[in-house]
């Protein structure tokens, strides 16, 4: 069944606009202020590795809050748990403008967590109004225009870093988060029209979900796809910021390589996803991922040590991740249909999970002495774990419906 759409009817099904909105804010509030995390260390007076911490904590906290946040909105509906976790979110962003000390900050920044809830929801909504394959396909549309937030979200962060300090960029979460409540409010008519009976049931339905091999392909396929990227959040501050000595606004401008890979590949995805099968998809993508995060390595062994020979190719990684994910997401929520909103938490949280541990890796590994090629074996680890999953999953009986 598909449910009908109008903009700002909150009566029905939102508009793809609005769960572009709540996704694409989701990911400006993970990078945004990427760019300015050597000034916030300078700034607070702590070592680049205590804030760090608010990148791979973050990332390991939404993996926590993506485990309520699915359950909840099967059980309560999608629109009351969005309008919850944005109002989270705008208190929490006024700590972080005003925060003195790298405790406090930590802490708020743990909180701005709540936001996650529009990338699960923007899933479970998508699995709530069309079939399996179409979900693939309509995800990668609303992946695509996410994209175009966060893609200029580390541009934006390092320019206002520069011209107003590294408050700023919580100062414009603050904005945007108001702004999206509003569209939210106007245009969010409730999607889930098969509540479940308590909110313990969920909980009790996670062993189905675990028991399905299915389940766990396409959660390792999306975990390790992925945790290039997030490896690549966690490194490339230090490989940009302090071994090539980018300036924030110039870092930040490196950002946009994986992100217009991202894009591009997340529309290819929309257009050919539902003729092609989401399993076709994973497979080519994860390829091309493969060949993005090898071309850096050569380069760098032949002696090609720069800005461009490391961030360049990261725009083929962002195209094979792009083409990919939208598929292992739509995998997830369609395992078991009824259970949309907690397949979508618990495989979001997995994958959130790993992404923090392999940013958390890549970031401790990096020495002015090693350069920059620990960071880039691990996202060539990623890319190979993935392919082994889709591989996994191509020869294991499908269960979806």
């Amino acid at each position: 069944m598909q449910l009908p759409s109008r903009f700002l009817d909150p009566t029905t099904a939102p508009h793809i606009v609005s769960l572009v909105a709540i996704a694409g804010l989701s990911a400006l509030t993970m990078n945004i202020f990427l760019p300015s995390l050597p000034a916030m260390a300078s700034d607070l007076g702590v070592d680049y590795d205590r804030v760090q911490i608010l990148v791979s904590g973050y990332i390991a906290m939404t993996a926590l809050v993506q485990l309520v946040i699915g359950p909840l909105s099967d059980r309560y509906g999608r629109r009351p748990v969005m309008i919850g976790a944005l109002l989270i979110l705008i208190a929490a962003s006024l700590v972080c403008i005003v925060a003195t000390s790298i405790e406090v900050l930590t802490f708020a920044r743990m909180v701005q967590t709540s936001v996650v809830a529009g990338l699960v929801l923007s899933r479970a909504i998508i699995r709530d109004m069309v079939p399996m394959d179409e979900a693939a396909s309509m995800i990668g549309y609303v992946t695509m225009g996410m994209t175009l937030i966060p893609m200029v979200g580390p541009t934006l962060g390092g320019l206002l870093s520069d011209a107003f300090g590294w408050r700023s960029n919580f100062t414009a979460i603050l904005v945007a988060a108001i702004v999206v409540l509003v569209l939210v409010h106007r245009d969010l008519g409730e999607t889930n029209r098969q509540r479940s009976g308590s909110f313990s049931e969920q909980f009790r339905a996670w062993p189905r979900l675990l028991a399905s091999p299915r389940f766990w392909g396409y959660t390792m396929a999306g975990t390790f796809t992925s945790g290039a990227f997030f490896a690549f959040l966690g490194g490339a501050p230090f490989v940009g910021g302090t071994l090539m000595g980018l300036t924030p606004s110039m870092l930040g401008l490196q950002f946009m390589f994986i992100a217009a890979g991202y894009i591009a590949g997340n529309y290819l995805s929309g257009r050919f996803a539902r003729r092609a099968g989401i399993d076709m998809m994973m497979l080519v993508g994860g390829v091309v991922a493969l060949i993005g995060a090898a071309v850096p390595i050569l380069f760098i062994a032949q002696g090609f040590v720069s800005s461009l020979a490391l961030f360049a190719p990261q725009i083929v990684v962002g195209f094979g991740n792009g083409l990919s994910l939208p598929s292992t997401n739509a995998g997830i929520v369609s395992v078991r249909p009824e259970l949309a909103g907690s397949a979508s938490g618990l495989g979001g949280a997995i994958t959130m999970g790993g992404g923090a541990f392999v940013s958390w890796l890549a970031s401790r590994i990096l020495t002015v002495e090693t350069g920059p090629m620990p960071l880039l074996l691990v996202m060539l680890a990623c890319c190979v774990l993935a392919l082994v999953a889709v591989i996994f999953l191509r020869f294991t009986p499908g269960e979806e419906r």
